[in-house]
């Protein structure tokens, strides 16, 4: 689903992960610029982060729809509960 059809179209990055944590979803991004750090504060602070995926808007969008395929199948529920990670994992 897309923030903008949750209601979170503008939110913060704060408000984003907010949102993500209460209902249990794990946010994918292209905003490389602000949302890591936002989602690393959030688990030094330990509030509950149900993982963060990052894609720049430079990556080969092949590429990059092929590690999400790869992520999604070899995950387990909760497996990527605060974690960041950068895709694709080869561009």
């Amino acid at each position: 689903m897309r923030a903008q059809d949750v209601g979170l179209s503008g939110a913060s990055d704060e408000g984003v992960l907010e949102w993500a944590a209460a209902h249990g979803r794990i946010v994918l991004t292209h905003d490389v610029r602000t949302m890591v750090g936002v989602a690393v504060e959030r688990i030094a602070a330990e509030a509950p982060m149900p993982g963060l995926v990052e894609i720049s808007r430079q990556s080969a969008f092949a590429a990059a729809i092929d590690s999400l395929e790869l992520l999604i199948g070899a995950s387990f529920e909760g497996e990527w509960e605060n974690q960041v990670l950068r895709l694709p994992f080869a561009d």
